[in-house]
C-alpha cells in the first residue's frame, strides 16, 4: 500500500478502510509496546507545508505481563530508531497521512525487535470519514495501532470521574467512536482511539499497562522525547 499524495485520493482511501473488518488483534501475554512521534521547528509561521523539516522518533518498550490492570511492568525501552526528514505534504485537518505517513512508516519498520502494538498522536474511527490516520498507519504497517490524542477530533462526551482508569464514551450520532481515559487524577483526561484491528477495550488495556503515573503513556512520552531531543533547542 502506497501513500497517498493528494488530497481526493487519500479521502478515497480513508472511504475505504472505513468499510474494512480485519480480524481483531489478541494481545500476547507479554507485550513489547511501540510508540512514534514526529516534531516539527519551533516557531512555524504557518499551519505546516511539505518539505518542512521533521524530526522521527520511534520506540518499543516492554510492556510487562498482561494481567489485568495490575500487571508487573518493566516497561524498559529495548529498541529505538530515529530519523531526520522532510514532511511529506501540507498540514490539512483530517488528512494527517499527506503530511506524516511516509516518515512514520520508515522509523517504525526500522524498528527491532518489532511491536506487537503501536501508539501514536492521531484518531481512528474518531473522524469525518472514520479512517484517521491510526488506522491508516496500522494498515499500511499490518500492525495493530492504538491512538492518544489530548482532545476527541469530532466526538463527544462527558468527562469520565476523577480516578485513574476511569473512563466514559464518546461518540458520534450517537455511535461510540472513542473514549475518554483518565490516566492521572487532577489531570485532563486523555482520547483513546481504536486504531488497525483494535478495540476500545483492547486500546484501554493496553494504555493502562503501560501508564507510569504519568499523564501521557510512556511509551508514547519516550518517542516524544526521543524526537525532541534528536531536534535540539
Amino acid at each position: 500500500m502506497t501513500w497517498p499524495t493528494e488530497q481526493d485520493e487519500l479521502i478515497a482511501r480513508q472511504l475505504e478502510l472505513a468499510e474494512l473488518r480485519p480480524a481483531l488483534w489478541n494481545p500476547p501475554e507479554r507485550l513489547l509496546i511501540g510508540a512514534v512521534w514526529i516534531c516539527f521547528q519551533r516557531g512555524l509561521t504557518s499551519s505546516g507545508a511539505a518539505g518542512d523539516p521533521a524530526w522521527a522518533a520511534a520506540v518499543v518498550q516492554d510492556g510487562g505481563e498482561v494481567v489485568g490492570q495490575n500487571s508487573r511492568r518493566r516497561r524498559e525501552v529495548v529498541g529505538q530508531e530515529l530519523r531526520r526528514g522532510r514532511a511529506s505534504g501540507p498540514y490539512l485537518p483530517g488528512l494527517l497521512a499527506l503530511r506524516l505517513g511516509p516518515l512514520c512508516e520508515y522509523v517504525v519498520r526500522r524498528l527491532a525487535p518489532a511491536p506487537d502494538v503501536l501508539l501514536l498522536d492521531a484518531t481512528g474511527a474518531d473522524h469525518p470519514r472514520r479512517a484517521g490516520f491510526a488506522t491508516h498507519l496500522g494498515a499500511v504497517l499490518d500492525l495493530p495501532t492504538i491512538g492518544v490524542t489530548h482532545r476527541p477530533l469530532i466526538a463527544t462526551g462527558p468527562w469520565p470521574a476523577d480516578e485513574p482508569g476511569a473512563t466514559s464514551a464518546l461518540a458520534i450520532d450517537g455511535e461510540r467512536v472513542a473514549t475518554w481515559l483518565r490516566t492521572k487524577p487532577g489531570a485532563r483526561p486523555l482520547v483513546v482511539h481504536t486504531g488497525w484491528r483494535t478495540d476500545l477495550a483492547t486500546a484501554v488495556r493496553v494504555i493502562n499497562l503501560c501508564n507510569a503515573g504519568r499523564r501521557t503513556p510512556e511509551p508514547l512520552r519516550r518517542a516524544r522525547q526521543a524526537a525532541r531531543l534528536l531536534r535540539g533547542p
